[in-house]
């Protein structure tokens, strides 16, 4: 831990030297469980020439201190806990983990001389390696264009502002955005781990010589670099940590606020948990079996499921009726609502893309779980701030184990539904894909809906003969081929969803 800490407090060198270069007390130097002759502390006594020694102060109990192995983690922000296992900490407090579990890590608080201060429970996103590229206060670690800008162009951030990212597309690295009166570029920086460039002419051995560089130095039609963005405080991914592997919490510590939607089986509301946290909180419309099946169901498979891109399940309340169920809340609305809204309107076609890239990286990790969504649509995504899509409503999943999953349940939502899961109840991964070429259409027509004019029967009956909708107005080539390919009569000649979000990253029409 020692290392660690010099390069995270180059100031405090010459201290922490002299800390840790003390010898451990041999035996009979005394100590706080006591030495030999007059007992422990700092008894009188006799010296070896026979004067007397005066008593000394009773030392001060002994503080526990880091051992140096291990390496100190800071905090990013402030965090002010939520249960008594947790900590309390302020931006800038130094951290030794002990035990990583999931988001919420176990957790020693020090002072800047290694001592421990307190020990507890901390978010894992909170805390930043102290000597690693997430201290630097301009790296902002994995984000999409839409997150960066949305950062740059908030309050606080003048013109030059800026910060490097690593962008959520796997071959696109580093991205240098910048803020440039009330629109952000984003420059891609080139390299490997030893060369960084934005400019060929100009390479640079790490990102922060490059961010020096251009510090004082004009970036071709940018100018230089300003300040470092304001950083916006992270949401945790749990009420607290108790509430990881205890779901079950009572009624009484949410608080109901207006109705956001109503659905097949449950109504949702804007709440707040004590008065801490903005949630979802979703009601079960009726204690029916069928419903509280559907509710079951829905909760065991959020539980298992964990990703950037799928709505998290914070807790449950199933001691009494009605049921609820607690997620994350997405403050945009579903993704249909968002794409007829005069904002929604106003996406160019980079962020439609992006999107429908958001949306199939989540459904490829469903599809790594073996799961299977079957109704995926625009009415199921939710939108977040900095525009962040979320795959939701698992009321209709499933986890398989085998290639489909064979239904005689008649709630099938025919405008997206597969022919085979129309015809024969079979749903699949393949199936789903078909889904997200309706769902590709739904964003590129800003929620049109599909097949209009057609009714149910009449769609299973024209896409059975071969019938595929045309390509909606300045829809681009790649975006219609894309949709085409998941509209493949056979499932097996479907993309997966993995090569989805690939080919919807790579053929974006701006670098990220």
């Amino acid at each position: 831990m020692g290392e660690c800490l010099r390069k995270a407090c180059p100031c405090l060198e010459t201290l922490w030297q002299r800390i840790f270069s003390d010898k451990k007390a041999s035996p009979g130097e005394g100590g706080v469980h006591g030495g030999s002759g007059g007992g422990g502390g700092g008894g009188g006594g006799f010296s070896s020439s026979g004067e007397v020694r005066q008593p000394s102060p009773s030392p001060a109990p002994t503080l526990e201190r880091v051992p140096e192995s291990g390496c100190i983690y800071t905090a990013i922000w402030p965090f002010e806990s939520r249960h008594t296992d947790e900590l309390s900490f302020q931006e800038g407090d130094l951290f030794s983990v002990i035990s990583r579990s999931g988001d919420w890590w176990t957790a020693r608080r020090i002072d800047k001389n290694g001592r421990v201060l307190d020990t507890g429970i901390v978010p894992s996103n909170y805390l930043a390696r102290a000597e690693s590229l997430e201290m630097q206060p301009w790296y902002f670690g994995t984000m999409n264009r839409f997150e960066a800008q949305s950062h740059l162009l908030g309050p606080g951030n003048d013109r030059g502002a800026f910060l490097i990212r690593h962008s959520e597309k796997d071959n696109v690295g580093y991205v240098l955005s910048v803020r440039s009166l009330n629109r952000v570029k984003h420059f891609k920086i080139h390299g490997d781990e030893n060369i960084f460039y934005v400019e060929h002419n100009h390479q640079f051995s790490s990102l922060i010589d490059l961010v020096e560089h251009y510090s004082i130095n004009t970036l071709t039609n940018t100018g230089t670099l300003g300040n470092p963005c304001k950083r916006k405080k992270p949401t945790t991914p749990d009420l607290n940590h108790f509430t990881v592997d205890e779901w079950e919490l009572p009624k009484e510590e949410f608080t109901l606020e207006e109705e956001l939607g109503t659905g097949y089986f449950a109504d949702v509301y804007r709440g707040r948990w004590k008065n801490i946290i903005n949630v979802a909180i979703k009601i079960l419309k009726s204690d029916s079996e069928l419903n509280h099946r559907e509710f079951q169901r829905e909760v065991q498979i959020l539980k298992s499921l964990r990703h950037r891109h799928l709505i998290a399940l914070f807790a449950v309340c199933t001691a009494t009726t009605p049921y609820y169920i607690i997620t994350e809340l997405m403050e945009k609305g579903s993704l249909l609502s968002f794409l007829r809204s005069p904002e929604g309107q106003n996406q160019d076609i980079a962020a439609l893309v992006d999107m429908g890239a958001q949306v199939a990286d989540g459904m490829s990790y469903l599809e790594e779980k073996n799961s299977i969504h079957r109704d995926l649509a625009a009415r199921n995504v939710l939108v977040g701030e900095d525009y962040i899509c979320k795959v939701a409503d698992f009321g209709l999943a499933r986890v398989i184990k085998e290639p489909f999953y064979i239904t005689e349940d008649k709630k099938i939502p025919y405008k997206w539904s597969a022919p085979e899961a129309i015809s024969h109840g079979m749903f699949s991964n393949k199936s789903d894909v078909w889904s997200f070429g309706v769902l590709l259409y739904e964003i590129t027509t800003h929620g049109g809906v599909p097949y209009p004019a057609l009714s149910n029967q009449e769609v299973y009956e024209q896409v059975s003969r071969g019938y595929r909708m045309p390509a909606p107005a300045k829809c681009p080539d790649f975006l219609y081929k894309i949709m085409l390919k998941c509209w493949s009569a056979e499932p097996g000649d479907r993309p997966d969803f993995k090569s989805l979000k690939m080919q919807l990253d790579s053929s974006s029409y701006e670098l990220d």
